[in-house]
């Protein structure tokens, strides 16, 4: 039996309606980013706020991040860290961070938010290598598919035992689901999903929030 609701535009109106709590620099942010043309790559505002939650509920200090975009999740996360919570962001492109870096330094979080422009496999072996591991409270992975398994991998190793890695995007618009559609971003995506679900290294939870959501707690 289906336990599901279809979440309809007006449904899903009235449940930003009734939870969101953004302060009027995430929305701002939010509205810049909508113009954009990749604006799809930006997390919707009640998964940011559903991962700020888990962060306050685990007393969360260190966050890393693959995948920055305009700086909407990495606000929102530096909102609800500790004043001297740290994060380490991860992107290549100086553009769309150009944006966030201005929303964080109005936000007054731009001194929690270390941000790496650099492939971000280069910047995780470089934390390993400073002994970084177990340092990490959460990590949040969603940056080019092709190299999620990686990520997922390094994050395993800087994320500190009962911490969280949340993988974004893994139900992929629904095409992970749907054989006739083999390109190499859903095959990557299918194959992290089928490592993680029989991944005795981690509780595991898949979640249909936003593009799917995944949380893997290392145990």
């Amino acid at each position: 039996m289906d336990r599901h609701i279809e979440l309809t535009d007006r449904l899903y109106a009235y449940l930003q309606a009734q939870s969101l709590r953004e302060t009027p620099l995430q929305v701002e942010l939010r509205e810049e980013t909508a113009q954009l043309p990749m604006s799809a790559m930006q997390i919707s505002p009640e998964q940011g706020q559903f991962m700020a939650l888990l962060a306050r509920l685990m007393g969360a200090k260190r966050y890393l991040e693959l995948g920055t975009f305009t700086g909407y999740s990495a606000l929102t996360m530096a909102l609800a860290l500790p004043d001297d919570g740290e994060i380490v962001a991860c992107d290549v492109s100086v553009d769309f961070t150009e944006i966030a870096r201005r929303y964080w330094a109005e936000s007054g979080v731009a001194h929690k938010i270390d941000l790496q422009i650099r492939p971000a496999l280069e910047t995780l072996d470089a934390l390993l290598k400073k002994g970084e591991a177990d340092s990490f409270d959460f990590a949040f992975v969603d940056a080019d598919k092709g190299n999620h398994d990686a990520y997922y991998e390094f994050c395993l190793k800087l994320v500190r035992p009962g911490g969280l890695i949340a993988v974004d995007n893994v139900l992929w618009g629904g095409a992970v689901a749907d054989p006739d559609i083999d390109d190499a971003d859903t095959a990557a995506i299918r194959a992290l999903n089928g490592k993680l679900k029989d991944d005795e290294r981690v509780d595991l939870s898949l979640l249909p929030v936003g593009d799917g959501l995944s949380l893997a707690r290392k145990r």
